[in-house]
């Protein structure tokens, strides 16, 4: 099964009002346990069978958590997306005024923080609860563009009664989640809501472009950073007879002397002056600088770290987190690093560039984009990455952090092997022994 670039709501050539009364009498029929008169789209029936699990009642779906001002505050300032509003503004308010719409700005976990837009659709928006400081996660509102972008991790534009809460069948809503551009990690998200009989599919197309324009402009801001760093650096750097690097707070590097630089360095969660066994470099002195750290490698041999925990109970923030003597480190993953570290962790004999091709694409002509990304991970993970076959080193423990419920493992995945993963048993927390399977 495959879904397209974007998952416009409207099929080609289809009449908006009629396809809007096809789906009221599919919600009804699949609330009754009638026959449906035709099929959801996969996202769309991924979602409701979430919101049967999660209890949500489709006739008086519960308002959404509002949080309080100071909190919403907090939140904002706290939200990278700050950055790059006036750029979302810009590109977006006016067309959402004129086209009668509302654009909303989200962070991760479904917060809105920000609203803009016709001033009729917000009073539309305040009788449903589309205000700012509203949680509009599916846990809270049911399916809906932002919670389930939100929970697959890419564009979805939800439709008239593929709301599952009826008070939203007036609706149609286009959202595009925002990344960080350094490491995939999710931002939040970029949202236009307005009444059904606005529905177009170029809408999704629009907020997925800003959302793009939006990465592209956190990138910028990160270089520009990383300049700043470099530039402080140099006179130090310069002087260094030995291998050396300068990294940002969280990692990134600026400048390396004496050495092959690597793109990001996982520093230590508690970081402070002194030597820290760091994946990828070995023991290393840490030296702070203004806005970073000076990384120098050790010579001397050290010891690898002892637990490596991949955290997946939460949907939208996969990681990895890794300990040993020297502290702990964590990482984010990208939706596909996710995909590859969960195979591997539950293949701890190891795989081939072929195998994991066939697990992740159900085919197996993408051996070059499996060890491109691998390659990747083992400059994040050197130490604990082995290759041929691909696969955990023997001396580190592996932990898998699973989701509650097996449905929720890494919910936007469409690799073969994650699919079959989520229709085993063994679903809880459990331990993945050096050696060893799975014990829950």
């Amino acid at each position: 099964m495959s879904f397209p670039p974007l998952d416009t709501a409207l099929p080609a050539g289809v009449d908006a009002r009629e396809h809007a009364n096809l789906l009221r009498r599919v919600h009804e029929a699949a609330l009754t346990g009638r026959p449906a008169p035709a099929a959801l789209r996969p996202v769309i029936e991924d979602s409701w069978v979430r919101m049967r699990r999660f209890g949500i009642d489709p006739d008086s779906g519960p308002p959404p958590r509002v949080a309080r001002p100071d909190e919403l505050h907090r939140t904002r300032t706290a939200s990278p997306i700050a950055e790059v509003l006036p750029l979302i503004r810009r590109a977006l308010v006016s067309v959402a005024d004129e086209a009668e719409h509302i654009m909303l700005v989200t962070d991760a976990s479904g917060q809105i923080l920000w609203r803009d837009g016709s001033h009729r659709v917000r009073t539309v928006g305040d009788r449903v609860g589309l205000v700012e400081g509203a949680y509009w996660n599916e846990g809270n509102t049911g399916t809906n563009a932002i919670g389930t972008a939100l929970v697959v991790g890419r564009p979805v534009q939800v439709y008239s009664a593929e709301h599952f809460v009826r008070n939203l069948h007036a609706l149609t809503c286009a959202c595009a989640p925002v990344h960080d551009p350094r490491d995939g990690r999710l931002l939040g998200a970029i949202d236009v809501t307005g009444p059904v009989s606005t529905v177009h599919p170029s809408t999704l197309a629009l907020v997925n472009t800003v959302a793009q324009l939006a990465e592209a402009h956190l990138q910028s801001i990160h270089h520009e950073h990383l300049e700043r760093l470099r530039a402080v650096a140099a006179p130090l750097l310069a002087r260094m007879s030995g291998p050396a690097l300068v990294v940002d707070e969280a990692g990134w590097t600026a400048a390396a002397v004496h050495i092959e630089p690597v793109r990001r360095v996982l520093l230590p969660t508690q970081r402070e002056t002194g030597t820290a066994w760091l994946p990828a470099l070995g023991e290393c002195a840490l030296e702070p600088l203004p806005g970073g750290w000076l990384v120098r490698p050790c010579r001397e041999e050290s010891a690898s770290p002892t637990t490596v925990t991949l955290e997946l109970s939460r949907a939208a923030s996969p990681a990895v987190r890794v300990a040993g003597p020297s502290g702990e480190w964590a990482h984010r993953l990208t939706p596909r690093h996710a995909e590859l570290l969960l195979l591997l962790a539950v293949h701890r004999e190891g795989r081939t560039a072929a195998q994991l091709s066939e697990d992740v694409f159900g085919a197996a002509g993408h051996v070059v984009t499996v060890r491109a990304e691998l390659s990747r991970l083992r400059r994040h993970l050197g130490g604990i990455l082995d290759s041929r076959p691909y696969r955990f080193s023997e001396e580190v423990r592996v932990c898998v952090s699973w989701p509650r419920e097996r449905a929720d493992l890494l919910p936007g995945s469409l690799a073969p092997g994650v699919r079959i993963l989520r229709e085993r048993d063994a679903h809880r927390a459990g331990v993945i022994a050096a050696g060893g399977g799975v014990a829950t």
